[in-house]
């Protein structure tokens, strides 16, 4: 099940990161900061449509208790969607994909459970894969500019954004394998076996929500801008309002199916998770005309390879 999940989330987070992508506005002072609320506001229906649908008895004591992991996702997210302002997703994403090999480390060392050799072998073929995506889009980027130096030139601020989101993912990462690792040991309250992953997605979603409503006061009431919803000649079908809208919807879809894979096997599931910047440079290609290098391809390939064995390990661990 964990392996599903996983896949799911890997297909949808990829998807989003496309959206997101649309949705984000270089000249648009707080373009990233109306896509944190958007998000926030998707995730926030959707936690209570979870707690009255499923009839969770909610404690909001675990909002604090589970702060320092919806801070970090939350923080890194919003971080990312600057850097997306002027960066290609082909660009971002892989550099803040590799957030799975970091977070898969830290919980081989502080749980001390180390995987089988195969699974370990993957572990190490997605890292890597990820790790060359980067690199590759990094030096392609790198030559372009020289080549122009006009149109796409990065500053040095936004090219770090997708290394602070890397950074401070893999530390939510972490710290969501040490909570849902085992019901028992959490910190959570009022968890049983059953309930954890709603428990922890509904804490994340709420939280996410309040920081949406801290920003819209931010944004509109504080700063002064001007709420709207489409701009004037705005296509509304191809606009940005509706693309950060699909991005949500993708986001917290994604957000179910993770939360899942992580309490079935955080250290296998991690590696997973992060290599969906192979789906958004897919797509980016497709629908952005952004286009890959044939090393590019090979490391895709790599990705991919790593996802393969670890969803034969599984079967095989299964029929055990």
């Amino acid at each position: 099940m964990w392996f599903v999940c996983a896949i799911i989330c890997f297909a949808l987070w990829g998807t989003a990161d496309m959206f997101y992508k649309r949705g984000s506005v270089e000249n648009e002072k707080y373009s990233h900061l109306k896509t944190s609320m958007i998000v926030g506001a998707v995730m926030g229906i959707t936690a209570v449509v979870t707690i009255f649908v499923k009839w969770i008895e909610f404690n909001p004591l675990n909002l604090l208790i589970y702060f320092p992991v919806s801070a970090m996702y939350i923080l890194s997210m919003t971080v990312g969607y600057f850097g997306l302002r002027y960066l290609e997703v082909s660009v971002s994403s892989p550099i803040q994909n590799a957030s799975g090999a970091v977070s898969a480390i830290l919980l081989m060392i502080v749980l001390r459970e180390l995987p089988d050799i195969w699974t370990m072998i993957a572990i190490l073929i997605i890292s890597a894969g990820v790790v060359l995506l980067g690199v590759f889009e990094h030096q392609k980027e790198v030559k372009y500019l020289k080549e122009t130096d006009k149109k796409y030139k990065i500053g040095f601020i936004a090219f770090m954004m997708p290394i602070f989101y890397c950074i401070i993912d893999s530390l939510g990462t972490f710290f969501d394998g040490l909570y849902l690792d085992d019901f028992e040991k959490t910190p959570l309250v009022g968890v049983t076996a059953d309930n954890i992953e709603d428990i922890a997605n509904i804490s994340y979603e709420l939280t996410f929500a309040i920081v949406a409503i801290i920003l819209a006061i931010y944004v509109y009431e504080i700063k002064g801008e001007k709420l709207s919803f489409f701009k004037k000649g705005e296509n509304v079908m191809t606009g940005a309002p509706l693309s950060r809208l699909l991005a949500a919807v993708f986001e917290t879809g994604g957000q179910f199916a993770y939360v899942y894979a992580m309490s079935g096997n955080s250290i296998a599931a991690a590696p997973i998770v992060a290599s969906y910047c192979v789906v958004s440079l897919l797509l980016g290609q497709l629908f952005l005309k952004e286009r890959l290098s044939w090393k590019q391809y090979i490391a895709v390939g790599l990705v991919i390879a790593g996802i393969v064995i670890l969803g034969i390990m599984e079967g095989l661990s299964e029929a055990e």
